[in-house]
């Protein structure tokens, strides 16, 4: 799952009510099939890594200021950039890049691209050194006049912004999930720790402060374990899921924060040292705010939604 920022404009790209619900992952679908023998087949036979590069230093939430380009070049195009955040961007074998081939066009001046580590000017740069998550390498990505075939292009010119939407709509339930598990182990950790710790001549689990707090956590979790499988089965059944996987992203990822946060004050002083595992798991919940879209682009995209019914 990549650090990328879920883009979001007045005038994004919204399925009508007659869309074709049969179209599953953008990426997948913007692939030709010489594509996928190419550049997916592999992945199959040996363990590789690929990263999404969408967002870069001036160009988050807003897909219109990315400003890495790939100007036609004959057969080829010619690309040049710096991305971002990017999840294993330093060990990548290949990567997807979203590139503009028409500054003045703004996001619809976008396209996709697929680019091979192997091609000469592609680079990994600084890696991150983040507050939480710091399993996960996370590193800038470098293009520097890379050449590039014009069959490494996905799609058509200008699709990259569509691309990139469909893709996130489809990654967002992950990101769900993600938040869930980490609230949950918070919420279990949280709860064994209140029936041991004794306080006052008994376990603070008796008080009633605290039995609110694990029941707002077990009842929220519940709930966002059920948004984030509705958003996943309609990815299953082929349909739309903008808005209900921006529901279940921006609920669970508010929610991890919000348990894990409840969780350090129920250990108290002990809750934030690193001896005890809840401080970790408070860093870690914090990104899973930020990346994929942060809680506030989702409830852009939800308003939108909603809005145009």
């Amino acid at each position: 799952m990549g650090m990328r920022g879920d883009h979001y404009l007045p005038d994004m790209q919204r399925a009508g009510p007659d869309a074709d619900h049969s179209r599953r992952d953008g990426g997948a679908e913007a692939g030709t099939e010489e594509q996928k023998q190419e550049f997916v087949a592999p992945f199959a036979r040996e363990f590789w890594f690929a990263s999404f590069c969408l967002t870069e230093p001036g160009a988050g939430s807003d897909a219109g200021g990315i400003a890495t380009t790939a100007k036609k070049d004959g057969d080829f195009y010619l690309m040049n950039g710096r991305k971002c955040f990017i999840t294993n961007g330093s060990y990548a074998s290949q990567y997807l890049v979203f590139a503009s081939t028409d500054r003045s066009k703004g996001h619809k001046g976008l396209s996709a691209f697929i680019v091979p580590r192997s091609l000469p000017g592609v680079s990994p740069g600084k890696k991150e050194d983040k507050m939480g998550q710091r399993a996960s390498d996370t590193a800038d990505v470098l293009f520097e006049d890379v050449r590039l075939p014009a069959g490494n292009l996905l799609g058509k010119e200008g699709d990259g912004f569509k691309i990139a939407m469909k893709t996130l709509d489809y990654a967002r339930p992950t990101v769900a999930a993600m938040s869930v598990g980490v609230a949950r182990a918070a919420f279990e950790l949280a709860m064994q720790y209140s029936k041991e710790r004794v306080q006052f001549g008994m376990p603070i689990a008796m008080n009633q402060a605290i039995h609110f707090l694990l029941a707002d956590m077990a009842m929220d979790i519940e709930a966002a374990r059920l948004l984030t499988y509705k958003s996943a089965w309609l990815v299953d059944q082929g349909r739309r899921n903008t808005k209900e996987s921006s529901f279940a992203k921006a609920f669970a990822a508010d929610l991890a924060m919000r348990v894990t946060t409840d969780a350090v004050q129920i250990f108290g002083g002990y809750g934030y040292m690193k001896d005890y595992p809840v401080e970790k798991l408070m860093r870690d919940a914090k990104l899973l705010q930020i990346y994929e879209g942060t809680s506030q682009i989702q409830r852009l995209v939800i308003a939108k939604e909603v809005m145009m019914r």
